[in-house]
């Protein structure tokens, strides 16, 4: 993927990773970020638009949900930026280089908003596990430490996603 030209950019540190694996790393995290901003406003889409039966569990687990991506975000742009790199942070950056569909704007119900987030969390999920293997074979095993952390929780909410969607 062609990533935004600031994504590699580093300002000096004492950190003993060579500059070349900082660069590399921080373009794989810059990309993350993206994505995790933008998988944080769709499960508040979800959040702020289901109805049903289901409503207030559901919009409740959905707060919970974008909660806990905040939370991956200032994780991933706080190692850019202790890596040397610059976090791009931006809604315009996020929704240039989300791997993300868009949210659909046309459904209320609730099977149908745990339903777009299972399908949106899915591909995150791969797009962290890649992650923990490219920063891992790059020699920067703290970095493929906090995908693993990630990806473990990402996993457990998919997991309670499609409990929704479960006989």
């Amino acid at each position: 993927m062609s990533y935004h030209p600031e994504a590699s950019r580093l300002y000096p540190t004492r950190i003993d990773l060579p500059e070349e694996v900082r660069s590399q790393v921080a373009i794989i995290l810059n990309e993350s970020l993206a994505t995790t901003l933008d998988l944080k406003t769709q499960v508040k889409q979800a959040h702020w638009n289901v109805k049903g039966l289901d409503f207030y569990q559901l919009h409740e687990l959905f707060d919970e949900l974008a909660t806990e991506l905040e939370e991956f975000i200032d994780l991933i742009a706080e190692r850019i930026t202790a890596l040397g790199g610059y976090a791009l942070g931006t809604a315009r950056v996020a929704a240039e280089h989300s791997i993300l569909p868009e949210f659909p704007f046309d459904i209320t119900d609730g099977q149908s908003h745990v339903t777009a987030l299972a399908e949106r969390y899915a591909p995150y999920a791969k797009l962290v596990r890649d992650a923990i293997d490219k920063t891992n074979s790059l020699g920067d095993a703290d970095t493929a430490d906090l995908y693993t952390e990630v990806s473990r929780a990402i996993d457990k909410r998919l997991w309670f996603l499609e409990a929704h969607l479960q006989g």
